[in-house]
């Protein structure tokens, strides 16, 4: 079958992923419940980079101590690092505590839906929190230079009543955003390699436990850096093949036009069995659209392109609301600050905040506008599961797409896994 079959003798135009590949037409979903990935693969990066990073961190840990004359890592330094850390490193840390997996994952669900202003309003609606986070870091090394936790100052101005309420909300929100990480990254990987979720949630984390253990915050720090700095080479990989190397942004801008051209019939027509309504899964039993074909509902004009979109607004909203709490009492950006330099705390923020803001931006506008672009065959359920980058990285790059993909979305989960370990350490302590 070569070119647009099933649009024979229609004036149908063919979207563009079809003409690429035409095994595309009729198909329900890109991946079709068969992982993209190996288990082989998934058990090499899930237990193969932990075991790596795990013995190059304590490695560079026990260098750290020989070379600086501390061999003993008492308390105070396992849970400050020494309250020295530069503003480089402190902006790194914190891209990547902040980097979920929701935030390479879901950023392009919402270019999915709800087209540019998704991912714009993804990015900026968790990056104030982060800027905001600053200022207050200069308030905490002034006012309470020798803390090692915000329930220690909590406790000191208000009293123990109040030091315990807040205690359990610490406790809470580092319980949460680590359920979170592990169980959608399990699934995640299970959906990219087939490795049973359950087996995935126990092994990510025991390279991020021993490192951890081993460094403390010094460690958290050290590979947070390595991190961040392969999350942003995958990054920049995706983005220079969707705009440079594949595609451009004209082309881009073209192909999402295409999209919101189509009406409601051709879509109907696009996705079906023989190219005929009455054999289309276009929508689904409650009459909602399972695609990205035709006019996005509640934007100007309809285009993927606009900011104006009602639903994009709402979701931004919610984001920001929702991830104050979030950073405010999570320990582990508490910790940071403590860990900074009083002269580099708010630089740290600030430096971080802005850095951060380009990775959930520029991959939810690369591949996640890519996938509306070339009308890739992505239903609702798998764009909701989180595949839509996994899904277009595999288009661009077959199966070593999806395994980028995959490395990135470890990275973002085991860094900010050793930033809650550490930050549930330390409010033990």
């Amino acid at each position: 079958m070569s070119g647009c079959d099933i649009l024979t003798g229609t004036e149908i135009p063919c979207p563009p992923s079809w003409a690429e590949n035409p095994e595309y037409q009729g198909m329900d979903s890109y991946f079709g419940g068969t992982p993209p990935l190996s288990k082989a693969i998934g058990y090499l990066v899930v237990v193969g980079f932990g075991a790596l990073f795990s013995v190059f961190t304590t490695a560079v840990v026990y260098m750290d101590k020989i070379f600086s004359g501390n061999a003993t890592v008492t308390s105070e330094h396992f849970n400050t690092a020494g309250r020295m850390v530069k503003t480089g490193l402190t902006a790194s840390v914190i891209v990547s505590q902040w980097t979920w997996a929701a935030t390479l994952l879901q950023s392009s669900n919402v270019a999915w839906n709800y087209g540019v202003s998704g991912p714009f309003w993804y990015a900026s609606g968790a990056t104030i929190q982060v800027l905001l986070f600053g200022v207050l870091a200069i308030s905490l090394k002034d006012i309470a230079p020798s803390a090692h936790t915000m329930c220690e100052i909590v406790r000191a101005r208000w009293g123990k009543s109040a030091h315990i309420t807040f205690l359990i909300f610490a406790f809470l929100a580092n319980i949460i955003v680590t359920s979170m990480l592990l169980l959608g990254g399990a699934a995640t990987v299970e959906a990219l390699t087939g490795v049973n979720y359950e087996l995935a949630s126990f092994l990510i984390p025991w390279g991020v436990i021993l490192y951890t253990s081993a460094g403390g915050l010094k460690a958290t720090f050290m590979a947070s850096y390595l991190h961040t700095m392969i999350i942003f080479a995958v990054l920049i990989t995706m983005i220079t093949i969707v705009y440079i190397q594949v595609y451009s942004s004209d082309q881009i801008y073209d192909f999402l036009n295409q999209t919101v051209s189509y009406s409601s019939e051709e879509c109907q027509v696009l996705f079906s069995t023989d190219g005929t309504v009455e054999s289309s899964f276009y929508y689904d039993d409650n009459n909602k659209k399972q695609y990205a074909c035709g006019a996005v509902p509640n934007n100007n004009s309809g285009s993927y392109l606009t900011m104006l979109s009602a639903d994009g607004l709402m979701f931004g909203i919610i984001n920001i609301v929702g991830n104050f709490g979030t950073v405010f009492v999570d320990q582990s950006y508490w910790q940071s600050a403590i860990a900074a330099r009083p002269e580099s705390a708010a630089k740290g923020y600030l430096l971080g905040g802005i850095c951060w803001f380009a990775i959930p931006f520029s991959l939810a506008t690369s591949l996640g506008l890519a996938s509306t672009a070339l009308m890739l065959p992505i239903s609702s359920s798998e764009a909701g599961n989180g595949l839509v980058p996994p899904a277009v990285a595999d288009h661009l790059l077959g199966e070593a797409g999806s395994a980028l993909v995959l490395i990135m979305l470890f990275m973002a989960i085991v860094s900010t896994g050793s930033a809650e370990s550490i930050a549930v350490s330390s409010l033990v302590a």
